[in-house]
């Protein structure tokens, strides 16, 4: 069986070769990649995310972490370093990252339910409240990349 690093590195090389349009489970879904920067080890790292896009360079993305008990890393990255690059087709932009207050949330969620049902089974699955956060473009240049990128999921 894959580790969750190799299976997303898989997710990342396909989103890339396919200009954001990977096949398989993924066919269909709308993806981002995230670049984001590791709370504790200061690691910028790329996580493949499905997502909501609601217009004006707006787009939602939950950090589900399959329903388990535990909020995904790249979760408490954003909270951290929220200024982070973001890629979708095959652009690549600036944006930052808010987690939505609970009334936000309340009043987004039966759309990301309605559009993903998958996320609602992750919710009854879980007794923590699945945090959502709204990525918004920003007009300035991406943040120079490092040389020590990691592909992953949950760090």
């Amino acid at each position: 069986m894959a580790s969750v690093s190799d299976y997303n590195a898989a997710i990342i090389q396909e989103f890339r070769a396919t200009g954001g349009h990977p096949g398989g489970e993924w066919a269909g879904t709308p993806m981002i990649l995230i670049h984001h920067i590791g709370a504790k080890s200061g690691i910028e790292r790329v996580t493949p995310l499905g997502c909501l896009p609601l217009g004006d360079g707006r787009f939602a993305v939950v950090a589900s972490n399959g329903g388990s008990p535990a909020h995904p890393a790249w979760y408490h990255n954003l909270l951290a370093h929220p200024v982070i690059s973001v890629e979708v087709s095959s652009e690549t932009f600036t944006a930052l990252a808010e987690e939505l207050d609970p009334a936000a949330r309340a009043g987004l969620w039966p759309t990301l339910v309605e559009r993903f049902p998958t996320v609602g089974k992750y919710q009854a699955s879980t007794t923590r409240q699945i945090p959502v956060f709204i990525l918004t473009r920003q007009d300035r240049p991406c943040p120079s990349k490092t040389p020590n990128v990691e592909d992953t999921h949950d760090r």
